[in-house]
């Protein structure tokens, strides 16, 4: 069975069924109590756990993520929430330096089981604070896990299977999906498995990777070239850390080119090491330079009109598509 749910609905219900099925697991964060979090997604949550598993915390992320940290040592499983991912910055020293190397450090024998809720992106008019994609600075560091879903149904799933896992998970949900992505979800304790990349659209002609926010514009410029006879296999890395490699170069031995679409900036973005990694080890199997359509290498402005001209889109991703096609 299942029910249509938006990204936003499903966050909630995944904290809701893992809540219940574990008296372990708990949400900490700016207003997540009783005002329900900043967009709404832990409404409810403070009704049916109360403040000693729904915990408004101060504005200090760095204490937010360190509070996490000491319980999931002593057996808890937090779920902490930065109110924007812009803000991550704040615990980066609590996420890369003690999150991401304590079972490192004892020798497997301490595990930490913290989740990061980081709402990120733009196309909210939201400016240099609120809008960030923030996702390669953790990309970067051994130890971590990150996710970020597109989907309702991996929104779901995929925030369940990171409060199950024994260690730290970076989750991004992207702010413009909360309202806008809907669809059918499972009710019950289907999981999504960190790691693994979905296919959303099957084709021979050029592989497109992407992820989060830029998967639904990604498919609207495959279905456009497929009206020119070019087909595109759009696939969904879900897991940005670790991400599929199988299913890129299964993909690749199909089609020889790679477009990579990230919200992210260009420079040391995803892309680029996706990139690296195809040139090292498939060279021989390319027909033209892997591609990549990306933010510019600059802040997020406030103006709708000026974010909308630095974001990718069907449009840019499109152009791209054909000139990797026609190489």
């Amino acid at each position: 069975m299942s029910k249509e749910l938006s990204y936003l609905e499903a966050i909630r219900e995944a904290l809701l069924e893992e809540m219940r099925r574990d008296p372990k697991v708990f949400v900490l964060g700016e207003d997540v109590g009783a005002y329900g979090g900043a967009f709404g997604v832990t409404q409810g949550l403070y009704d049916e756990f109360g403040e000693m598993r729904v915990i408004d915390t101060p504005i200090s992320e760095s204490a937010i993520v360190g509070v996490s940290i000491g319980a999931a040592l002593r057996g808890y499983r937090p779920v902490a929430e930065m109110q924007f991912a812009d803000f991550i910055s704040c615990a980066f020293d609590q996420i890369v330096n003690q999150a991401a190397t304590l079972r490192y450090r004892y020798g497997g024998r301490a595990s930490v089981p913290i989740v990061v809720r980081a709402p990120s992106g733009g196309n909210v008019g939201g400016g240099l604070y609120h809008s960030q994609n923030p996702e390669a600075w953790f990309i970067h560091r051994p130890g971590l896990k990150v996710v970020a879903p597109s989907t309702a149904y991996d929104a779901k799933g995929l925030l369940k299977a990171a409060i199950r896992d024994d260690n730290p998970v970076i989750y991004f949900e992207h702010k413009y999906l909360y309202r806008r992505a809907k669809g059918p979800v499972p009710e019950g304790d289907e999981i999504v498995p960190i790691g693994v990349a979905a296919t959303r659209r099957e084709g021979n002609d050029a592989t497109l990777l992407t992820y989060g926010a830029m998967v639904a514009p990604s498919l609207e410029a495959a279905d456009r070239l497929s009206k020119e006879g070019v087909e595109v296999d759009v696939i969904d890395l879900r897991t940005l850390l670790p991400y599929d490699k199988a299913a890129i170069f299964a993909s690749l031995e199909k089609t020889n080119r790679v477009l990579v679409v990230h919200e992210d900036v260009k420079t040391l973005g995803i892309g680029s090491e996706i990139s690296a990694v195809i040139m090292e080890e498939r060279f021989d199997t390319l027909d033209a330079p892997v591609m990549r359509v990306t933010y510019p290498d600059t802040h997020p402005p406030f103006s709708h009109v000026l974010e909308g001209a630095n974001l990718p889109n069907a449009d840019k991703i499109t152009g791209a598509l054909r000139r990797l096609a026609a190489y």
